[in-house]
């Protein structure tokens, strides 16, 4: 590899990074953002062309991105919204596929059906990340962010096992209803049977590590070969990483604290640099993806492009409604379970159609060729529409859903002040149970135990309860008093600031050496961090 390759290369994470932060900053939606930077690089004048490797982005994007993402869920969220989940993830997947198939069959003269059920199973999975992001940071109900999230874990596999079906169709290998079925339903049990068994030894191995660092390098490995494994025995990747995320994720607050500390930092960046070169790589694809097209005309690209663009966002509408207000129509217990789902959510859901790379990664892995040697049928096509899908989704619908979130007013602020009650009822509990321990602990010891440090445990206990007032009331405890944990935090906070000054200003009088005033800053950074965190954690 030549320098000016791997320069090349390096130019697109720090231009992902460096778009991400400034939208970041600015407070925008992150994802279209970067996906427009991608588009305007790929139109300048001698750009290298970035073609995605399907393989490369389904080995090495896509099983951390899921596994994260199943890591951080709750399995009693989900398991509460299977209903949802399933319907978004299967049904919605496959009503997709056979719409957009059809439209696209009826408006492209000449298309084979069979290759424009590839176009459907390409655009059919919504990626959440972008939609995500944006509704915890704006506050949405809890149950609408863990539906997207449910959905985007597993309609990945749903869609791919029916794209490798209608590709086979396309292809001429005479793939029947019964094959596609089996098919279907031997990836996702085996699939989720790999999980299963590698979630178990890999948790047990992580516990009998006594290193944090080796010990949160085990669930990074675990996506990569979950999947490996998975799709060795042709079984679905995306459901053995989906399931192994969400068991190792159940378990992982039996981590010591420091592993749980490293592991949560070491994803969260990760999650970040691959999530912003992802869709800066989506942008640049535009050369790429016009390369096959020069004999077609520019009109009939665009009317291709919004039919099966509007077909994806008028099908995602029609499903959710559909499938959401029948079963509540016929069944008591349904419609007790979601009585606080309104129309207004329904739309949320709907608009959260959001495509992503993993709709063009299997749009690049389209064979070139059939069974018999002819060209695959429309191929330039297929990756043009499915191109065209995704940007218009990210920049349409990305651009939209913060503003259609406020003009709905979904911001939940009593779901949001109930949870917090019911933490600081759990903060109380726990402090009880902790000071109850301590006297029993007392009272057990065989020496006797300084004044001093019985008091000072007892005042660490009352602390922690209460900080939860300050979550509620802004640091304003009973009586309208300012609580002792504010009163503690704002004068660390200015011994903390202090006793840094002090440290500079000796470095700074050549009283210490630079090695030393680093080992001190460390220190008091890290208090700092977590004197801060106890006043911004959101529940």
């Amino acid at each position: 590899m030549g320098t000016a390759h791997a320069l090349q290369l390096l130019a697109v994470p720090v231009a992902a990074v460096a778009v991400a932060a400034l939208a970041r900053r600015s407070g925008l939606a992150v994802a279209p953002v970067l996906v427009l930077a991608g588009l305007v690089a790929s139109a300048v004048p001698g750009m290298p062309r970035f073609t995605l490797d399907p393989k490369f982005v389904l080995f090495v994007f896509l099983p951390p991105l899921l596994f994260s993402a199943a890591w951080e869920s709750s399995y009693y969220d989900l398991k509460a919204n299977v209903r949802a989940i399933a319907s978004l993830s299967v049904g919605l997947v496959l009503f997709t596929t056979f719409a957009v198939g059809w439209v696209t069959h009826l408006v492209v003269p000449g298309l084979p059906l069979a290759a424009a059920f590839v176009l459907g199973a390409l655009v059919a999975p919504p990626d959440a990340v972008a939609a995500v992001s944006v509704a915890r940071r704006l506050g949405l109900p809890r149950r609408l962010v863990t539906i997207l999230v449910g959905e985007s874990l597993f309609n990945d596999a749903t869609a791919l096992t029916v794209f490798r079906v209608a590709v086979a169709a396309a292809a001429g290998e005479g793939v029947t209803l019964a094959d596609a079925t089996g098919r279907f339903v031997y990836a996702a049990v085996a699939g989720a049977i790999v999980g299963l068994l590698l979630g178990p030894p890999l948790h047990r191995l992580s516990g009998r590590l006594d290193d944090p660092l080796v010990e949160t390098a085990v669930p990074v490995l675990a996506p990569f070969a979950a999947y490996l494994i998975a799709e060795t025995v042709h079984a679905s990747g995306v459901i053995a990483v989906v399931v192994s995320g969400l068991y190792l994720g159940h378990k992982f607050f039996e981590s010591s604290a420091m592993s749980r500390l490293l592991g949560i930092s070491v994803w969260r960046v990760m999650v970040f640099m691959l999530e912003s070169v992802v869709f800066l790589l989506i942008g640049l694809q535009l050369t790429a993806v016009l390369s096959g097209l020069s004999a077609r005309s520019r009109p009939g690209l665009a009317w291709y492009a919004l039919a099966v663009f509007l077909t994806v966002v008028v099908t995602r509408f029609v499903w959710v409604f559909a499938a959401d207000y029948l079963p509540i129509w016929f069944s008591r217990r349904v419609r007790e379970r979601e009585a606080g789902t309104g129309w207004r959510q329904r739309v949320i859901i709907s608009w959260a159609g959001m495509r992503g790379v993993v709709s063009l990664a299997a749009a690049f892995a389209i064979p070139m060729a059939t069974e018999n040697g002819r060209p695959f049928p429309g191929r330039d096509l297929l990756l043009f529409l499915t191109f065209s899908t995704v940007l218009a989704t990210l920049v349409v619908q990305g651009l939209t859903f913060p503003a259609l979130i406020r003009a709905l007013g979904l911001q939940n602020e009593a779901e949001r002040r109930a949870r917090l009650l019911a933490a600081a009822a759990a903060y109380q509990a726990a402090t009880e149970a902790a000071l109850a321990r301590l006297d029993e602990l007392a009272a057990r010891e065989d020496s006797e135990i300084a004044e001093e440090i019985i008091e000072r445990l007892r005042m660490l206990s009352e602390y922690r309860r209460l900080k939860a007032w300050e979550r509620l009331g802004g640091g304003i405890g009973p009586g309208g008093r300012e609580v002792p944990s504010e009163t503690y935090r704002r004068l660390r906070l200015e011994m903390l600031a202090a006793e840094r000054e002090t440290f500079l200003r000796l470095r700074d009088e050549r009283r210490i050496d630079d090695e030393l005033l680093e080992e001190a800053l460390e220190e008091l950074d890290l208090e700092e961090v977590m004197v801060m965190n106890t006043r911004s954690a959101d529940l």
